[in-house]
């Protein structure tokens, strides 16, 4: 049975400073790149056939760094703009703690949460989803088709529109589905691609 298994990058600079992130590009913070070393570690035990990612540098430094935890430093990897984190807008730079000042609590939430609703000058879930499935689609579903073990290191959002997909989540269930960082999530498909399991290890 072919796995694939998700992965949000380690903990960014802008996590850490509680601001919005989207499509900029910011580095890990030193616990960021700790929990992809345990990430790696925790994969240790699957051989994948390929990898994907962003164009993000958290996302790539975090899967470069879990292919040394792995042993596997010469795994495929496809890196795509398609699985890049949702555009923030004009919020991306922004302190949360500001931007629910200046709009109120339940506005961010909403923003953040909801599956159809953009934030200023920005991308909703939905419309994230419409660029993330496709690719998954296309370039992803057929190697685990001809069962080759995937691994997608990617971004909160990016994986939140990919995990509705996979695992038949509403609209209103994906509100409350938030992705912890550098945590993986191992999913285990039949041959016809018909989700067996999906946990998080």
């Amino acid at each position: 049975m072919p796995l694939l298994v998700i992965v949000r990058h380690g903990q960014s600079l802008w996590n850490l400073e509680n601001r919005f992130t989207g499509n900029e590009n910011v580095p890990l913070t030193a616990l960021g790149r700790e929990e992809a070393h345990v990430a790696g570690k925790k994969l240790k035990h699957i051989v994948f056939d390929h990898a994907f990612t962003s164009e993000l540098e958290r996302a790539i430094e975090t899967l470069s760094i879990m292919m040394e935890e792995m042993d596997q430093p010469l795994l495929p990897v496809i890196k795509s703009k398609l699985l890049n984190e949702r555009d923030y807008g004009t919020l991306q730079g922004m302190y949360k703690t500001a931007v629910a000042e200046k709009y109120g609590k339940a506005q961010v939430e909403q923003w953040r949460r909801s599956y159809d609703l953009q934030p200023p000058g920005g991308e909703s879930l939905k419309e994230t989803a419409g660029r993330v499935i496709p690719f998954y689609q296309q370039e992803i579903e057929p190697l685990l088709i001809a069962d080759k073990n995937i691994l997608v290191v990617a971004h909160g959002n990016s994986l939140r529109a990919l995990m509705m997909y996979l695992e038949k989540i509403s609209a209103e269930g994906i509100a409350s589905v938030n992705i912890p960082t550098g945590a993986p999530r191992i999913y285990t498909f039949s041959s016809h691609l018909k989700l067996v399991d999906a946990i998080y290890l």
